[in-house]
């Protein structure tokens, strides 16, 4: 808020203003004041709080005011929301893709999504000829109890067939089952709305405080891992790839346009100008560089040049080990991409992509959960002596801050940061 006397800035406006300055000068490969501090932070200052993620599953808004306050502590320039997954949501859906604290796992543990082949080897031209409908009437029900009666719907593309589809349309809705559904989704939304609500209330609360946040940022996948994630399973595109690549390839194009439109769409309703895509099956261990060439790459780089094209930055999370795709990530336009690096080669990123993307990362998790202060700092004076001469670079820990991180090896970092990485 302004001061109402001199209508000038506050305080906290201004720390606002030079925080996202600091980190867009990084991303742009311009050099900052100093390097900016960008976390991930899904538990960490959760745990701080006393609050246990069953606890933040069901109670957002004791969630919230835990994690404003010991954000604010720990002095980073910009934070990711906390990941919660909105509890009674799962549950009134009755979700069976995943599994959350409070519910069916212990109550510290992570959310966890349950794998498994959602749309079956032989189902490939059901999905092909028709994947709007497949998704509805066979993928949903599948993956929620609460959405089973979709199944009961005709063929989607039926329905705009007929003299009046509402007539259809209305018998299907009058069947016990789908009102029953219909009741549920109700449900849902009241719910999703409270959630989101708080979601609201902590961004606010910290842009109050002079702390910019990476909002609730819209999202996108690579269109191989829609495939893999949602569809097919590890095991199944893995399997695919040898025994059925053409399908495979033509899944995964058909996925890729209604990717790159839902995600500006999604960016321009919130107003985010960052779009998160976390890479899941792209990773070194995962496939070989020639079949990363056939099967991942092109795709995902049509997703990141079009969202380039939208006046958007793509923030990919380059998950795992992707030292040997540095090539790949060398073709991409300078200054454009935030990439996210848990896992690589230091010396060889400087090399091939030092002059395309601002390196963000990559303090190890075992430094942070089991290290000294001492070495938490000297990952980071590693880093800046590496990666800062041009400004591209922005701290965070390998995977973010893991909740079983040392306090003391987490302030460490910040303290590196300020000793080392003044420009």
């Amino acid at each position: 808020m302004k001061n109402k006397d001199t209508a000038q800035p506050t305080p906290e406006q201004l720390e606002l203003q030079a925080r996202e300055k600091r980190v867009w000068d990084a991303i742009r490969l311009q050099k900052p004041d100093r390097v900016p501090i960008v976390c991930y932070d899904e538990y960490f200052s959760l745990n701080r709080g006393g609050i246990t993620a069953a606890e933040a599953y069901y109670e957002p808004e004791r969630a919230s005011e835990a994690f404003v306050e010991n954000v604010v502590k720990l002095n980073w320039d910009m934070v990711s929301l906390f990941g919660i997954f909105p509890g009674k949501v799962g549950e009134i859906i009755g979700l069976k893709s995943n599994k959350w604290a409070g519910y069916n796992l212990p109550d510290n543990q992570e959310f966890q999504y349950v794998e498994k082949e959602y749309m079956l080897a032989d189902e490939y031209d059901q999905f092909l000829k028709d994947p709007s409908d497949f998704v509805v009437r066979k993928l949903w029900p599948r993956m929620a109890e609460g959405l089973e009666p979709f199944g009961l719907f005709p063929p989607i593309l039926a329905l705009s067939h007929t003299y009046a589809p509402i007539t259809e349309i209305a018998s299907v809705a009058g069947q016990p089952e789908v009102q029953e559904m219909l009741k549920t989704l109700l449900r849902v939304g009241e719910e999703m709305n409270a959630y989101l609500a708080h979601v609201d209330q902590t961004i606010e609360a910290l842009k109050q405080k002079g702390y910019p946040v990476l909002i609730g940022e819209s999202g996108a996948h690579a269109p191989f891992d829609w495939i893999s994630d949602y569809f097919r399973g590890i095991k199944g595109s893995m399997m695919d790839m040898f025994y059925q690549p053409d399908k495979l390839k033509a899944a995964i194009e058909v996925v890729t346009p209604p990717i790159i439109e839902y995600a500006i769409q999604a960016a321009e309703e919130m107003g985010s100008n960052v779009v998160f895509i976390p890479l899941h099956r792209g990773a070194d261990p995962f496939m070989s560089n020639d079949q990363f060439a056939e099967f991942y790459w092109p795709s995902l780089k049509e997703l990141l040049l079009a969202l380039i094209e939208a006046g958007l930055t793509p923030s990919p999370y380059w998950e795992g080990s992707y030292t040997n795709r540095l090539e790949f990530l060398a073709e991409l336009p300078p200054g454009k991409v935030w990439g996210h690096f848990e896992v690589m080669d230091l010396n060889k990123a400087k090399e091939v992509i030092g002059d395309v993307m601002c390196f963000w990362g990559n303090v190890p998790s075992q430094t942070l959960i089991s290290g000294t202060p001492e070495q938490t700092k000297d990952a980071v004076k590693e880093l800046i002596d590496i990666f800062g001469d041009n400004g591209g670079l922005i701290i965070d820990g390998a995977v973010g801050i893991p909740k079983e991180a040392k306090l003391e090896n987490v302030i460490a970092m910040t303290e590196a940061v300020f000793e080392f990485g003044v420009y």
